[in-house]
């Protein structure tokens, strides 16, 4: 006589409910949003670290022996333009923008605005003109960063999945988890230093030929960097949510990204749309205003809500596809036992 055993799966995660569930979590825990309105308070009032100098003159000579190696007038007036662009773009840099630390790290509005003004007057300027202090300041930002990042994401995580903070677990966790962190985001940079010294001595070598050519070689590093950078996305949350260490957590973030990839694609195409949409209307005040206290509000809200529904989608996508596992493994085992 043949059986079957009926069992009441878990949904696969539902985007929009998802959504709401971190929106709705971040609204019971309004205090997480501290956070990213600290750091975007930090690079919007505090002494602007400038590399204008060094920009300047390292653009200078590459300009300088590019003419010399391709002496032609629509080429000079291309890197013309792009060290006008450079030089520009060196106006408005700010070193404190490495607080944004990469995977694991606090959100900031004022990272990609990077003003120039601010309501407290013309704001005091650091200039770093040497390559060691430049590098130095990077490595303590960026430390700064992540472990500043893996509080923040520990809270919100426990919010997420728990619906309550506990602050005194939270603060005891802190050292192994930022330890983890660590050697997660030195396995990304690893990653990203391998793709891209060939990528960019690929680029050099056919911007001496043909800038178009150059051009082309810059769209497909940056589509083949999406593509590995994708499946890692989820790398993080493994770490935070379960507590794993580095490899397991990477591992299980690709594994739930390749199952579920139809979902996890529209998953994050929906927070892309939501953070740069909104951005436009957070960046409306003007930034030596402090109406920009309202946008930095809204940032920072809609951000960490977003972050709140990756663990929750997370946490389900994990538990789903778990139970798929031993359902599939009931039913193989139901089978032999038929058999026998």
């Amino acid at each position: 006589m043949k059986t079957t055993n009926s069992q009441a799966l878990p949904a696969p995660p539902h985007l929009l409910k998802t959504l709401v569930a971190g929106f709705d979590t971040i609204t019971n825990h309004i205090a997480l949003i501290i956070f990213p309105i600290a750091l975007d308070l930090v690079i919007w009032l505090a002494p602007r670290l400038r590399l204008k100098e060094i920009i300047d003159r390292v653009v200078g000579e590459l300009v300088n022996q590019s003419l010399l190696a391709v002496p032609d007038a629509q080429t000079g007036e291309m890197l013309m333009s792009a060290q006008e662009l450079w030089a520009l773009t060196a106006e408005q840099f700010n070193l404190l923008v490495a607080l944004r630390s990469y995977p694991v790290g606090i959100s900031s509005l004022m990272a990609s605005i990077l003003p120039i003004e601010s309501p407290l007057g013309p704001p005091q300027l650091v200039e770093l003109i040497s390559f060691g202090s430049i590098i130095l300041v990077v490595l303590g930002l960026s430390l700064v960063g992540l472990i500043f990042g893996t509080f923040y994401f520990s809270t919100v995580s426990q919010a997420a999945v728990t619906g309550e903070i506990r602050w005194y677990k939270a603060i005891s966790e802190w050292p192994w988890l930022s330890w983890q962190v660590l050697l997660l985001a030195m396995a990304w940079l690893v990653l990203l230093v391998g793709v891209s010294i060939p990528a960019s001595c690929m680029i050099s070598v056919a911007a001496l030929g043909n800038i178009a050519f150059a051009q082309c070689g810059v769209l497909l590093y940056g589509g083949f960097l999406i593509w590995i950078i994708f499946p890692l996305l989820l790398s993080p949350h493994g770490i935070f949510v379960k507590r794993e260490k580095v490899w397991q957590s990477i591992k299980r973030g690709v594994y739930i990204t390749r199952m579920t990839l139809p979902t996890t694609s529209l998953f994050f195409m929906s927070v892309l749309l939501i953070t740069q949409g909104l951005d436009i209307l957070w960046r409306i005040p003007p930034a030596d205003s402090w109406l920009m206290l309202i946008g930095l509000a809204g940032h920072a809200f809609v951000t960490t809500g977003l972050l709140s529904a990756s663990f929750i989608y997370y946490h389900q996508a994990d538990n789903w596809l778990q139970s798929m596992q031993e359902t599939a493994s009931d039913t193989t085992n139901g089978r032999d036992t038929e058999i026998m």
